[in-house]
């Protein structure tokens, strides 16, 4: 199975999926490590908030996308691609991937910021 761990700084997972234009790519099974395969440094009309067409993506190649905070555009949008989004609180790309192996991935913590942030991720001012 095919992750993609958002990753602005390619060690750990970081948030605002729907923006996030670097993804560390891995290949994972339960009860094998998972193994870091490829690295997504995609342009800025790539990332899922810029992307409007219907061709494909880089990310329809992962079966799982898993990032510090997602909005709910992000998620339906990556659903409608045949891809499941989490986000989490775990910081470790791999002990995020084999937490969500065994179902145990902790959930993301909520997070603050004004109106004029705009992530979108529906947090508090959305």
């Amino acid at each position: 199975m095919r992750f993609a761990i958002a990753s602005q700084n390619f060690r750990t997972v970081t948030g605002h999926a729907g923006k996030t234009r670097r993804f560390l790519v891995y290949e994972a099974e339960t009860g094998q490590t998972p193994r870091e395969v490829e690295r997504f440094d995609l342009p800025k009309d790539l990332s899922i908030h810029e992307f409007r067409g219907d061709g494909p993506h880089p990310l329809d190649s992962v079966a799982v996308v898993i990032a510090a905070s997602a909005g709910d555009g992000f998620v339906r949008r990556l659903a409608a691609r045949g891809v499941i989004a989490v986000a989490t609180a775990e910081t470790d790309p791999v002990a995020a991937i084999t937490g969500y192996l065994a179902g145990s991935l902790s959930a993301a913590a909520p997070h603050d910021h004004d109106d004029d942030d705009g992530c979108g991720c529906g947090g508090p001012g959305h």
